[in-house]
């Protein structure tokens, strides 16, 4: 007798759940649509994506895809999603020029070919993560990757990468982490896993939200550099690791990769600084940065990755740029504080240097107090830019205060090491620490209540020519 058995599915194999499982890499276009996949399914990080949730974020950015070539036309209202596609996947069957003469279930057909895995694998594993490949792939699917019209290293019509499927998906995710903006676009990137998580988890839903519309950001698209700190301004946790700062392009008429890279240093300290309690001297460190031309976060953005030392003397000059009319800025004390903290965090200055300096500063101050001459005040200014003129102003005081005999004082107005850290040409920051003398002076003057006759008249011309400019008060309310 026979025994007649129901055929049941075909067994599930661990190599399939391991082509739905997604896994970081040291790619670091990988690692953002790894994130961004990973958000797209709902799941708090890539490791904690399940292979359900990985097919229906798969799904959805097929359906995506989908309905932005069905519009055909770049140009139009809703064309947006598809425009900013030929950054990342040109001449690709989302947006193939022959589009506009295929009837719309032939490019709904042709964009769901495009994004499935084939079916035959070939013998090779994962370029990027070492797991079975189930294809070899080129610029069309990952962007800044070889064609294989220039490829000269492996066979006619070979692409030459490598990839398992979720690394692949990884990359058909990446436009959903990046600020988008017609051209190149930018992608805001950290070895900071938490900060990197909830940075893309901002970026995935309001792309999503500009899918839906199918239009550009209404917001604008902000200096590439303040995306970056608009994110520091949003994590709530120490950084652990720097920033970098991708702006790229896969488009046909050229590919091309700026790479901006901000220490962690710099990084944890705009962090810090942006949010309570070091908030207080924030809107005074914009203002130090602003330009009748441009916003002070621009600024402070672009020195903190491509010269963070400008910082400090940004500051100093700003703190110091009215002493020749005898004014204390009224926000000097919280930006001051800033301005300290910066030298020893990210500068790496030594604490007793800055000590022996801001005592110098204190000492200076105290005497210009004494004095309560403007004219005093102006002189000290004049040195500000001139070192050798400041070099002989401190010398020639500093013997005037120990022949004074109405001067009370157990130590000069400076000492023997306080000047070979100001002026020693063997001192490698002497540049620095003079910033940080005068940051020390006003600090202290202001501390004194340094009070000229005519303070409202000229505190009233200096706020009419500061520069201001809404961009820095939406940053500082939390807008982006």
């Amino acid at each position: 007798m026979s025994v007649r058995t129901a055929a049941g599915p075909a067994p599930h194999s661990v190599a399939d759940d391991e082509q739905c499982r997604v896994v970081l890499t040291a790619h670091p276009l990988q690692r953002i649509g790894a994130y961004a996949l990973a958000f797209l399914g709902k799941a708090a990080s890539p490791a904690a994506l399940l292979p359900g949730a990985f097919e229906r974020a798969v799904e959805q950015m097929t359906a995506d895809a989908v309905r932005a070539a069905l519009q055909r036309d770049t140009k139009a209202d809703d064309g947006f999603w598809l425009k900013s596609s030929l950054s990342f996947f040109p001449n690709s069957k989302m947006n193939h020029p022959s589009n506009a003469k295929r009837t719309d279930e032939e490019i709904r057909d042709a964009v769901r070919q495009w994004r499935r895995a084939p079916e035959d694998r070939p013998d090779a594993a994962c370029v990027l993560c070492g797991r079975q490949a189930v294809g070899f792939y080129g610029k069309v699917d990952v962007p800044l990757a070889e064609s294989d019209l220039y490829r000269n290293t492996t066979p006619r019509g070979h692409l030459g990468m490598a990839l398992c499927r979720p690394c692949l998906c990884g990359f058909h995710a990446l436009p959903y982490g990046c600020r988008l903006t017609g051209g190149p676009a930018i992608a805001v990137h950290s070895w900071d896993e938490r900060f990197l998580a909830r940075t893309l988890s901002r970026q995935v839903e309001r792309n999503r939200q500009l899918i839906a519309i199918g239009r550009a950001d209404p917001r604008g698209i902000a200096s590439r550099e303040v995306l970056a700190l608009q994110a520091l301004r949003h994590h709530e946790d120490r950084m652990t690791a720097g920033v970098e700062l991708l702006v790229f392009s896969n488009n046909n008429r050229g590919q091309t990769l700026e790479i901006e890279s901000m220490d962690q240093p710099v990084a944890e300290w705009l962090r810090r600084s942006s949010r309570p309690p070091r908030r207080t001297g924030f809107p005074a460190l914009l203002r130090a940065h602003a330009t009748r031309h441009q916003p002070g976060i621009v600024a402070l953005a672009r020195n903190a990755f491509r010269a963070p030392e400008r910082i400090a003397g940004a500051c100093a000059r700003y703190l110091t740029a009215h002493l020749d009319r005898g004014v204390i800025r009224e926000e000097t004390d919280a930006l001051a504080e800033l301005c300290l903290s910066f030298v020893t965090e990210v500068m790496l200055m030594n604490q007793n240097e800055v000590d022996e300096i801001t005592a110098a500063g204190a000492k200076v101050a105290a005497w210009l107090h004494a004095e309560n001459s403007a004219g005093r005040l102006r002189a000290f200014h004049a040195t500000l830019k001139d070192p050798p003129r400041m070099r002989r102003w401190l010398m020639r005081h500093n013997i005037d205060t120990l022949l004074d005999p109405a001067v009370e004082s157990e130590s000069p107005l400076i000492t023997e090491r306080q000047f070979r850290l100001l002026f020693d040409p063997e001192v490698e920051q002497a540049w620095f620490h003079r910033q940080v003398l005068a940051v020390a002076v006003v600090q202290r003057l202001h501390e004194l209540g340094f009070r000229p006759a005519d303070r409202a008249e000229v505190a009233a011309a200096m706020a009419e020519e500061d520069a201001e400019h809404p961009e820095d008060a939406e940053f500082v309310k939390g807008e982006e």
